[in-house]
Formats: C-alpha cells, sequence, structure tokens
C-alpha cells in the first residue's frame, strides 16, 4: 500500500478508538466545565511534543479562557535541536525529579481546579510528578497517554509507577507502540507518528463539549474568532475579553496565603 493511504488508513483506526471513549470524554469535560463555572483553571501540562495539545486547547481560534497552559520552554524547546538550549537538555529535564514541585510552586491551587496531563508513554518523570501533584491535593487529573505504548514502555522512575497510576480517568490516543504507524520498503524502522493525531483529536472533543455545557450552564464562553466569521471589530473584542477573563482567573492562582 502507498505510504500516504497507510497512514490514512492508520488515522481512520485512531479516530474510532476516539468515538469508542465517548463516555469517557463527556466525564473529563464535566469536570472541566464544574471547574470554570466555579471560577477556576483547568491546568493542562506536556512536556516534549506534548506542547502541542496544550496550545490546541488554548490559546488559538475555536478556543475560550479556563485552561491554564503550562509550556515550560525548557522542556519543549526544540526549534534548536542541538547546541544550547537542544532537544538532549529538554529529554534530560523531563527526567529530572523535583522540576514538578518547582514549577507548581508559582500557583496556589484548590480542590475546585482539575488538571490535564498529556504524555504519550506516560513514563518521564516530570509529568508523572505533576499528576501526584495535583492528586495530592485532592485536585481530579486526567491523562492522555497512547495506551499500548505506555504498557510496552519502562518507567523512568526507579518505583515503575506512570501517569496512568496518577489518573483518575485515562485518554487513549489510539497510537502504535513506537507512535510511527507507516513501514516503509527497505527501511528498518516506520515513520509518520499519530499520537499528535490522537491527542488533539480528544482535545477538541473535550473543548467542543465543555463549551456545550458552560452555555447550557448560562455561562458561554468568549470564543477567539476569526474576523472573516464574525467581523473585525467583533474579532477584536472577543479577543480582548477572552484575554482579560483569563487574567481575572490566572490573578487567583498567585494569591498566595502566608
Amino acid at each position: 500500500m502507498n505510504p500516504i493511504n497507510t497512514y490514512l488508513e492508520k488515522s481512520k483506526a485512531i479516530l474510532e478508538k476516539i468515538e469508542s471513549q465517548h463516555s469517557l470524554i463527556e466525564q473529563a469535560s464535566q469536570w472541566f466545565a464544574n471547574t470554570i463555572l466555579a471560577g477556576r483553571m483547568v491546568h493542562v501540562f506536556g512536556s516534549g511534543h506534548s506542547r502541542i495539545m496544550v496550545e490546541e486547547m488554548w490559546p488559538r481560534y475555536g478556543s475560550f479562557t479556563g485552561f491554564n497552559p503550562i509550556v515550560e520552554l525548557s522542556l519543549t524547546f526544540h526549534n534548536l535541536v542541538v547546541g544550547a538550549n537542544g532537544q538532549r537538555q529538554a529529554m534530560f529535564l523531563e527526567n529530572v525529579s523535583g522540576l514538578a514541585d518547582r514549577i507548581m510552586r508559582n500557583f496556589t491551587v484548590t480542590e475546585e481546579d482539575t488538571a490535564l496531563i498529556i504524555s504519550s508513554g506516560g513514563t518521564n518523570i516530570v509529568p508523572i510528578e505533576m499528576a501526584a501533584y495535583f492528586q495530592s491535593r485532592n485536585i481530579k487529573v486526567v491523562s492522555i497517554i497512547s495506551a499500548d505504548h505506555s504498557h510496552a514502555s519502562n518507567s523512568k522512575r526507579e518505583d515503575g509507577k506512570k501517569l496512568g497510576d496518577y489518573s483518575d480517568l485515562i485518554l487513549d490516543t489510539g497510537a502504535p507502540v513506537g507512535d510511527a504507524m507507516v513501514p516503509i520498503e527497505g527501511l528498518a524502522t516506520p515513520v509518520a507518528p499519530g499520537s499528535t493525531l490522537g491527542g488533539v483529536l480528544l482535545i477538541n472533543c473535550i473543548k467542543a463539549r465543555v463549551a456545550a455545557l458552560l452555555t447550557e450552564a448560562g455561562q458561554p464562553p468568549t470564543v477567539l474568532s476569526a474576523a472573516n466569521v464574525v467581523g473585525t471589530e467583533e474579532a477584536v473584542r472577543l479577543f480582548e475579553s477572552a484575554y482579560d477573563q483569563h487574567a481575572v482567573r490566572l490573578a487567583k492562582l498567585y494569591q498566595f496565603k502566608p
């Protein structure tokens, strides 16, 4: 089969996997909507390429406030690849124990908050410790992992625990072991990963359902919208309003108690 067709066929299987998790997506959306309705935030974290899902949630067109995107550049800045700020350092740092606590030292969280942690393998230390941090504070944790890949992988922690062990609810991207989905004749290893595709599908299913729940509750979200959809003036108004709302919610996370 042509590699293009192979990837598209395997992508259809990923879509079917996401569809099969409808009830789990619904539960995660209910938790997140409750957090936003309470005036609090859903903390979204991912290291490495999982930052893609964090930024897919917020802020971008078709998204709305209520989500706190936690993106550490030291763990996610891949553009230089080698040299200063290179990929080797980022991959090293995402397995440094204690870094998650230092990140969260910047915020004040409450039990009304919720968390969404993304890690395809679910085996790196920082995402695992982020989830453990939230659970230790009675905050519900939803994780997005590639279940088959995670089960076949060894945790970087000495105790062997993975992200799923610190999750109240697990969503599966549907990607295979090793993530890459397309074998090429004459090439020893497959190419073209699938976890980002599955992750983005899950993120936007959640986003759409949360928007519906907020609207049904009488608090419709202010959505970042394109000028060619709502007009230039309205697009600017929505942009400024959404960012103001985000600032108000975020300010609560910096209200430290002595």
